[in-house]
């Protein structure tokens, strides 16, 4: 009988060797001959999923994409307001070592991304990124007006734009000073947020 590959899986994993790759030596030492290196496989397996760099830098840059939605859609919509969206904003954080690898992988991107001439190449995934959290932010916003969580007052825009960079900033920060910006830090800065704007 023949072997059954699971070409999704062989696909990941070779980004995720792109993403170790990045991670250690930047985003210009991803070639497919070092990814390749990394993952254990011939240069020629690797071309087999993704031809060229740009194919397999690109799919590793939606594989990032694609794991916060995941993880975001799975969340289940229990407690008080305040601690679900505090759990929803939590997930998109890098608190833990896998989606701090998602989020170095994610400024590595961006950093190549600005650095291209162009509309094309990577610069076309950082858009439905960036407005899928802002999307995600305004959801939160709402929600907690809706249910009496917010002064009725509040320019419900600028608070998405606020939160949004609030949530930008303080993963910047995680990634930066982990020691200082831990877990219980960011719960605190995000909880004095949100109390912040109760009535």
């Amino acid at each position: 009988m023949p072997k059954i590959v699971d070409h999704d899986a062989r696909r990941e994993e070779i980004a995720q060797a792109l993403w170790r790759v990045v991670r250690r030596d930047g985003i210009r030492a991803a070639s497919v001959r070092t990814v390749a290196a990394e993952a254990g496989w011939s240069a020629g397996a690797v071309r087999y999923y993704f031809p060229d760099q740009d194919g397999l830098i690109n799919f590793a840059m939606d594989l990032v994409s694609q794991r916060v939605h995941a993880r975001v859609s799975q969340l289940q919509p229990t407690g008080t307001p305040v601690e679900i969206v505090l759990r929803y904003l939590e997930e998109v954080i890098p608190l833990d070592p896998e989606r701090l690898a998602e989020f170095d992988v994610w400024l590595s991107f961006t950093a190549q991304a600005q650095a291209e001439s162009g509309a094309g190449g990577l610069r076309r995934h950082l858009g439905p990124v960036h407005e899928g959290l802002r999307e995600l932010c305004g959801r939160l916003v709402h929600a907690l007006s809706d249910s009496g969580d917010l002064r009725p007052d509040l320019d419900l825009e600028l608070e998405t734009e606020r939160l949004h960079a609030l949530v930008d900033g303080i993963s910047f920060h995680v990634t930066l000073a982990p020691e200082v910006t831990t877990a219980a830090r960011v719960r605190q800065v995000l909880e004095a947020h949100l109390l912040s704007l109760r009535p």
